[in-house]
């Protein structure tokens, strides 16, 4: 730990490896999301082993959700998303995915929340945005989280570089991130390397540390 300002400047995974400086962000471990991918199952096998060894820390546990809009409140830019995700070429033609309380929209069974746990609803990729995710970190004076969940390409990233213009310190589970794209999730995790503003560790590296804290 380094020092500086009269604040700790964390420098490793073992400053910031403590219930009262870390939580632990679940990002949209969603039936309907996770069925779109070839290997969701051994991603929620993963990301079980972090949950678990989390919760055996006594670290806080914040799991996200992600909902579209109902076509009547969808904007330009969520129009425009959906036609593109959707390979359609009209408005008429965008069929909305992942409404409340649908199937689809639940978390997989392995990852229910327990009490002391929160879910977050949003409309974003960034968690950070349209949440009180980072009120609340700020508010249990926590200034780091560990993130895991899918999808990397698509929503773990800009969560991660939003968070540190929020001034978080994000540590990326390298094994405990999915995602569909292959091509985009390495541009992802060269992207975090490049700008160096986050911690990247990995499952067997993290969970003895997180344990430890018990």
């Amino acid at each position: 730990m380094r020092h500086g300002n009269g604040l700790e400047i964390p420098e490793n995974l073992e400053d910031v490896c403590a219930p009262e400086r870390m939580a632990l962000i679940v990002y949209d471990m969603q039936v309907g999301v996770l069925g779109q991918l070839e290997d969701g199952p051994q991603i929620v096998e993963r990301v079980v082993r972090v949950v678990e060894a989390a919760r055996r820390g006594g670290y806080p546990i914040i799991f996200l959700r992600h909902m579209f809009l109902p076509k009547r409140l969808m904007g330009t830019f969520a129009l425009r998303m959906a036609m593109s995700w959707q390979g359609v070429d009209s408005v008429e033609a965008v069929t909305p995915i992942l409404q409340r309380d649908t199937p689809g929209f639940q978390l997989v069974p392995e990852l229910q929340p327990q009490e002391g746990e929160m879910i977050f609803d949003k409309t974003t990729m960034s968690a950070f945005e349209g949440t009180p995710l980072a009120s609340t970190l700020r508010d249990l004076g926590i200034g780091a989280y560990a993130i895991v969940g899918v999808a990397l390409e698509i929503g773990i990233a800009p969560t991660v570089t939003h968070s540190t213009d929020l001034g978080f310190l994000p540590v990326v589970v390298a094994d405990g991130v999915g995602g569909k794209d292959t091509a985009g999730m390495t541009r992802a995790h060269e992207e975090f390397e490049f700008q160096g503003h986050a911690l990247i560790t990995d499952i067997d590296t993290l969970t003895p540390l997180l344990e430890k804290s018990s």
